[in-house]
């Protein structure tokens, strides 16, 4: 239900029927990073041995995963990769990501377009965590191809944030570490993930003038955003 949420495009519904060759068609063709709880180092492990996708690693034993990963991970994993989850579910709980999404109407190689895309991601997401008093930890950002592959990249923050500016930063430089230079792009989407209350979080102290600006031009922004809707004020580079 995890994977599905994060492939659906913001205001849809992406359905998986409720069986088991479906979801098997569904995961297979995933990168065994996709799946929740599997981090950066066992995806790796488990490329080395050339296990990439999901798919893949489901069809080796429950031993073999075991000798790669452990014995506890092991079994997560294989039990993850036949689509079983035993992570409690707490009904009415606060979401713990946000995500937007920007559709180009064409195939898209021109990297400034790229980038003015993820301006207008990271502004909104950054204004929708601010108007819930949220923080995010980490920032995931998904490539969609003409082809309708997709490329998933995620990083952590350097600290709990919903400053735009500053996620819009993290956005960039993932997408600059995809050397997507001649890629034909369909969309782009970013998701907003370990969201906190931003009471909870601890934040680096800061003496920059003009940081601090910034965030107070961003809050008085947002109140007039309030008053006069979402467009009343964007990023000069977005207004054209």
């Amino acid at each position: 239900a995890r994977m599905a949420a994060r492939r659906a495009t913001p205001g849809t519904t992406f359905v998986v029927a409720d069986d088991e060759r479906a979801v098997e068609r569904f995961l297979e063709p995933g990168r065994v990073g996709e799946l929740p709880g599997i981090g950066a180092a066992t995806a790796r492990a488990l490329r080395a041995y050339g296990l990439d996708t999901i798919g893949k690693t489901a069809a080796v034993p429950l031993s073999t995963l075991q000798r790669i990963t452990g014995v506890r991970m092991g079994r997560e994993l294989y039990e993850k990769a036949h689509g079983v989850d035993r992570t409690g579910v707490a009904p009415n709980a606060a979401a713990r990501s946000l995500a937007a999404e920007r559709t180009f109407s064409r195939d898209e190689l021109d990297q400034e377009r790229h980038r003015r895309a993820l301006l207008s991601i990271t502004e909104e997401l950054g204004v929708r965590m601010r108007g819930t008093d949220q923080v995010c930890r980490s920032l995931t950002l998904t490539v969609r191809y003409a082809d309708r592959s997709t490329t998933t990249r995620t990083r952590a923050l350097p600290e709990p944030t919903a400053h735009s500016a500053a996620l819009a930063g993290v956005a960039y430089r993932i997408h600059e570490s995809l050397g997507l230079q001649r890629a034909r792009v369909r969309a782009l989407s970013v998701r907003a993930e370990g969201l906190v209350p931003a009471g909870q979080a601890t934040q680096q102290l800061t003496f920059d003038p003009v940081d601090d600006r910034a965030r107070r031009i961003e809050a008085v922004a947002d109140r007039a955003r309030a008053k006069f809707g979402p467009r009343a004020i964007v990023p000069g580079s977005l207004a054209a």
